[in-house]
């Protein structure tokens, strides 16, 4: 029989104590090894989660719900183009550009029987100091055709010089007697400072002005104004306020035209469109048409 080697139960236990050395610090508690401290405790890991889930519940709600939503509330005025028309308003209109396609001026021309006739229609005409919209004079002409009041408006870019984009302007709309008063629609200040932007903004105003005769017509969120549009010489201009899914305008000044949502469903129009109402009579928005 072959002697086996006693097993050395001390360098067993020698090791063993190295390690409990050192896995536990002075005052006897067991540390981490190396690959444990890697592993995300489960009370971050579930923090995580529930911050993730809200992130994509609150951009499918943004995207998909929001835009829809003021249909689906109770609606206190009347019922109209497939949303909540606002009270007490006689004269209706739309704003349009090559988002909607191509368009039924015909068909268009028809609501003026229905219960809120569409009587005047803005047109995106330029943007920037060098893009046209490709639409607009084809659209411009089909509305004077069909008998609607136009009007055509101009996307402010910041960033571009705000003389090339009022000369732009100037060179592709010929505003005629009846038409409304050219459009600024200003949404974005970009990184100028707020002086800087309001400066440029009045020189396009301004220069605008003095070709057509008449003071452009000044369009923008009700927020976006008193953010950023805040000098009270903006006040002097007619104001085209932007205010969605709402039963009535916040905005404590003057305005003359409201578009209170961009879901309408308009007979002629292909897609989607902004609804408006004038804040008068038609025979007040007749006096602000060009002479």
């Amino acid at each position: 029989m072959v002697a086996r080697p006693k097993k050395n139960n001390r360098v067993k236990k020698t090791t063993t104590a190295a390690r409990s050395r050192v896995s536990t610090s002075k005052g006897g508690r067991r540390q981490p090894s190396p690959k444990e401290e890697r592993v995300m405790p489960v009370w971050l890991r579930n923090v995580m989660a529930v911050c993730i889930v809200l992130f994509f519940a609150a951009g499918f709600y943004w995207f998909f719900i929001r835009p829809y939503s003021y249909r689906w509330k109770p609606c206190y005025g009347m019922k109209g183009y497939g949303v909540c028309i606002p009270c007490d308003y006689e004269v209706h209109g739309i704003d349009i550009s090559h988002f909607q396609g191509d368009i039924d001026w015909k068909r268009l021309s028809q609501t003026r029987t229905e219960r809120f006739p569409i009587h005047f229609v803005f047109m995106k005409a330029t943007e920037g100091g060098d893009h046209s919209d490709d639409t607009f004079t084809q659209h411009f002409d089909s509305a004077k055709k069909y008998n609607f009041v136009r009007g055509a408006y101009h996307f402010f870019r910041p960033h571009t010089d705000a003389r090339k984009q009022a000369d732009f302007f100037i060179r592709k709309v010929k505003l005629c007697a009846g038409d409304l008063p050219p459009v600024l629609d200003v949404e974005d200040r970009g990184k100028r400072s707020k002086k800087e932007f309001q400066n440029a903004v009045k020189t396009w105003l301004d220069q605008v002005e003095a070709y057509y005769g008449v003071k452009p017509i000044l369009y923008t969120s009700y927020k976006f104004k008193m953010r950023h549009l805040d000098n009270p010489v903006f006040d002097a201009y007619p104001y085209w306020i932007a205010h969605y899914y709402v039963d009535s305008v916040r905005y404590e000044g003057a305005w003359h035209f409201w578009q209170h949502t961009d879901a309408g469903i308009v007979p002629g129009v292909e897609k989607e469109v902004d609804l408006d109402v004038f804040n008068g009579t038609q025979a007040q928005l007749d006096s602000l048409r060009l002479k």
